[in-house]
């Protein structure tokens, strides 16, 4: 009899023992590891540069789809594709100021880390430029972007926000390029390059879906 209950004794150790372990390895592994969603939101953008013309900042927005990729407990990896709107206001004189807006289709590769939801992020951005338009008053240009910008702009960024695997999310990034956005210009013998590069602030919503269910 003592030889039974110390077996049944030994036998419910292990059980609780072998419990005890997946409840902690439960904890410590992520709840999900792949999350897909869509983001939209507006843009405060302006362009950086380093000669004398005078630019303003202007609105837009953004929007796209996303894919969130656990790579541990607080790490993720956020492969992005979105359709952004940049630029800024050129200020010459009053009234020939005029506002020059590009059309960028940009892939950012961010990492993440978060915990609870939250997260802080980081990343580079590669953005293919597929449109170009001036407008003065309530006219519009269409600018031949292969004769006066680059076909790539590439940028870093970094940003904060509340994000879960499902449901709805808030954010907050700014992306500064790193590359300018006008082609040289031949003058006679010599070349000259104008800097101008993107900057932008997004604030953005995003609805995730969770697709490791």
């Amino acid at each position: 009899m003592q030889k039974t209950l110390l077996t049944l004794a030994l036998v419910a150790g292990l059980a609780g023992a072998a419990n005890a372990q997946r409840s902690i390895r439960a904890r410590s592994q992520p709840s999900s590891g792949l999350s897909l969603g869509v983001k939209a939101g507006g843009s405060l953008s302006q362009l950086n540069n380093t000669d004398d013309v005078k630019y303003e900042s202007i609105y837009g927005y953004h929007a796209g789809v996303f894919a969130n990729i656990t790579l541990s407990k607080y790490f993720a990896f956020q492969p992005e594709l979105l359709y952004s709107q940049k630029g800024a206001k050129i200020v010459i004189n009053a009234p020939y100021d005029y506002t020059r807006r590009l059309h960028y289709v940009d892939v950012p590769l961010l990492f993440h880390v978060n915990t609870g939801g939250f997260f802080l992020e980081a990343g580079p951005q590669v953005g293919i430029l597929v449109a170009a338009r001036d407008k003065v008053g309530d006219v519009t240009t269409v600018v031949n972007k292969d004769e006066n910008f680059t076909n790539a702009d590439f940028s870093f960024i970094g940003g904060l926000g509340y994000q879960r695997k499902a449901g709805l999310g808030v954010g907050l990034r700014y992306v500064a390029g790193v590359t300018s956005i006008n082609k040289p210009l031949a003058q006679g013998a010599s070349t000259i390059q104008k800097e101008a590069r993107n900057s932008v602030l997004q604030l953005y919503l995003t609805y995730s879906f969770n697709a490791s269910k």
